[in-house]
């Protein structure tokens, strides 16, 4: 990958210079509370902020958080994200009201060498999402004048086309955060040349979602468990009985295309615990995959489902995993996610965990992080990079 990294940057020497990050502090929020549930991602980006700090920078660092309609919403803001930021890093993190108004530049002009600033949510801004090309570049030209050099560290950004990644790029010197590069090259060696056996797990609500991915892998991986929401699709595709399961109908052919086309790859569950509603309570049982009642729908592969994916897993060398075996979120339902976890850890294998509900997951059940060999912070940036796809922010990074 021909791209400058932080250490380039850093032997240029960053004292005194406004170093614009943009990170992805895309982190969940209590609806109740407005208080953090999930801090990961901020955890992520300390490195580079930390090493820029260290080097007397002014760092500004912008993210987006939530979807919002490209005006100020309250329950979007970052307010909260630069407290925790504050906390981690052992020094107040000033926090300015606006993206690229009055409040961002006074901010930013009140840094000294070594603090740092968060702007407010950059998807305030119709222009960060923009399809307009002048209409993204003119902010993407306002946000580049808050700095003198910029840095991406937003992996789980990069395959959007949104101004503060592809387009600012181009108005300032520019090199990959820490993060971004330790995603590119772990997700580069799955897409060069794995130690085999090469074992992919994946799972979470829809095969739509997932279907350029196991394009993709299917030629070059040993074996593909699947479980999830998805496997549904696929027990149909094989005659089987899902009840109110959750299917889609559109993609059954599909699914029968790739089981035929690798013949033996594709490993599906041979148990669910299936319930009576989509309930935390609900009344609920393990029955075999072939025999799910018509009244009821799995939301959990099964123990001897677990036993055979883990089996699978132990033979692996490398591993990639992405989505859920099922709803963790509700204990009854989340053995499944939990044991085809704790097998990968135990597995003699490079394993990679692919962001987005898996990375959630982790964290959730109370798994050691460390033993897992990466956990991505972007599960549709990993995904994306796994179809081969050129990914927007990336590509502006080697120009």
């Amino acid at each position: 990958m021909s791209i400058r990294n932080l250490d380039d940057l850093l032997a240029e020497g960053v004292s005194g210079r406004r170093v614009l990050v943009r990170a992805d502090l895309n982190v969940p929020l209590d609806k109740q509370t407005g208080e953090i549930t999930d801090d990961g991602r901020i955890r992520a980006v300390l490195p580079t902020l930390s090493a820029l700090v260290q080097a007397g920078a002014k760092v500004v660092v912008c993210s987006h958080l939530g979807r919002p309609k490209g005006a100020p919403d309250p329950q979007f803001s970052l307010r909260p994200v630069a407290g925790r930021l504050g906390e981690l890093l052992g020094a107040p993190v000033a926090f300015a009201e606006d993206t690229v108004g009055d409040s961002a530049r006074s901010t930013v002009a009140d840094l000294a060498d070594g603090q740092v600033a968060l702007l407010e949510n950059l998807r305030f801004n119709k222009g960060e999402t923009s399809k307009d090309d002048a209409e993204r570049g003119a902010f993407a030209d306002q946000l580049a004048a808050l700095g003198d050099a910029y840095v991406d560290d937003a992996f789980g950004a990069v395959h959007r086309k949104h101004a503060s990644v592809h387009d600012v790029p181009a108005r300032l010197p520019h090199v990959a955060g820490r993060l971004v590069l330790r995603e590119v090259e772990v997700l580069s060696r799955l897409t060069g040349s794995p130690e085999r056996p090469y074992v992919v797990v994946l799972g979470g609500s829809k095969v739509s979602d997932k279907l350029a991915v196991i394009e993709a892998l299917l030629p070059t991986v040993d074996r593909l468990l699947i479980g999830g929401g998805m496997c549904f699709t696929f027990l149909k595709a094989q005659g089987h009985e899902v009840g109110t399961s959750l299917l889609e109908k559109d993609m059954v052919e599909t699914c029968r295309n790739l089981m035929e086309r690798a013949p033996g790859k594709i490993m599906l569950p041979v148990d669910v615990v299936a319930a009576d509603a989509f309930a935390p309570d609900a009344a609920h049982d393990t029955v075999p995959a072939d025999g799910i009642p018509s009244h009821r729908l799995g939301l959990d592969i099964g123990p001897e489902t677990v036993a055979g994916f883990a089996a699978a897993l132990s033979q692996a060398k490398t591993i990639f995993w992405n989505g859920p075996m099922g709803v963790f979120e509700m204990a009854a339902f989340a053995n499944g996610t939990r044991g085809v976890a704790e097998a990968i850890t135990k597995a003699d294998a490079f394993s990679v965990v692919g962001g987005g509900d898996s990375a959630a997951a982790v964290r959730a059940l109370g798994l050691d992080e460390s033993s897992f060999g990466h956990i991505s912070t972007g599960g549709g940036a990993s995904l994306e990079y796994l179809e081969g796809k050129t990914l927007p922010g990336i590509a502006a990074l080697e120009n």
